[in-house]
């Protein structure tokens, strides 16, 4: 009798490894999580705004963020919450550009520059960033694709509906997964025929950017379905407002739910998690990654 036969059907998928290009290298990413730690130099960003707005107390965090395990640092000058306005190029690049320039020089981790703006990311990228986190997946701005082209950086492609002042105002989709996948796919041809190299992209369906609590729920224990795309998915549940409906909590009160979805998330395949608490969760994923490998620990007996 073959027992694997009688086992019951599992979406576990972690162990899928793709080539990522950066820093003009193709990079094995996986099976292996990756962390991308938050680093919003914002007034106003919905869980830790103005924490880290002078320059100082934002290189100290980026420091702080490598040190407990991010392989990536995600740097971000404009707020993207629900309702959120956007702001002037000028006072992004402000905000941005000196934090970037310090942390280069004190840390070999990846930089990543969460914006929708070409010059902002053009600037950073002079500086030092290695990789482009847009979460209008290239439609705000129409020279951001011709950027990530020229320097031939990695680039996260997210899904979002509407814009970040209107996106939860109601969101609906006809069929979830799938517009995902067909937004994805849309996206994947628009930046190749831009010149953007296949293995320089990263997906995000952009939890919490256009959705319901009940959509954010069916993505996470989906992303599965979006194996065929072959590309790298990026997740961010971290602090989000479905964790706190769920938990009835602030935003500072999340960290088990944002730790659980993280879990979740490796479990149905993706292999880049934005989050706020590094430590905390690069630690959780370490058990979860032991457990589902099996692997031996060594000099413990139980």
């Amino acid at each position: 009798m073959n027992r694997d036969r009688c086992r019951p059907k599992s979406k576990f998928v972690p162990g899928v490894t793709h080539y990522l290009r950066i820093r003009g290298k193709k990079l094995a990413l996986g099976p292996e999580p990756w962390l991308m730690g938050i680093l919003n130099v914002t007034p106003d960003s919905f869980s830790d705004g103005g924490k880290f707005l002078a320059a100082e107390a934002a290189v100290e965090r980026a420091l702080e963020l490598v040190e407990q395990g991010a392989e990536i640092i995600d740097i971000g000058g404009e707020s993207t919450r629900p309702g959120s306005q956007s702001i002037p190029l000028e006072e992004e690049l402000k905000r941005i550009i000196p934090v970037v320039r310090k942390v280069r020089r004190q840390t070999s981790a990846y930089i990543s520059i969460d914006t929708r703006k070409s010059r902002v990311a053009r600037a950073a990228l002079d500086e030092g960033a290695d990789l482009i986190n847009d979460i209008s997946a290239l439609r705000h701005d129409p020279e951001m694709a011709r950027v990530v082209a020229s320097y031939q950086v990695p680039v996260v492609l997210m899904h979002m509906l509407g814009e970040p002042e209107n996106m939860q105002a109601s969101p609906h989709y006809n069929n979830l997964l799938f517009d995902l996948k067909y937004f994805f796919l849309t996206r994947i041809r628009e930046a190749s025929q831009a010149g953007i190299a296949e293995d320089c992209l990263i997906l995000d369906p952009g939890i919490g950017f256009g959705k319901t609590v009940e959509d954010n729920l069916k993505i996470i224990n989906n992303l599965d379905y979006y194996r065929g795309l072959k590309r790298p998915i990026l997740i961010g549940p971290s602090r989000k407002s479905f964790l706190g409906k769920i938990l009835g909590t602030g935003p500072e009160n999340r960290l088990e739910g944002t730790i659980a979805a993280v879990i979740l998330s490796y479990l149905r395949g993706a292999i880049i998690f934005r989050v706020h608490d590094v430590k905390e969760v690069k630690r959780a994923l370490q058990v979860a990654e032991s457990i589902v490998k099996e692997i031996k620990v060594a000099g413990q007996d139980a």
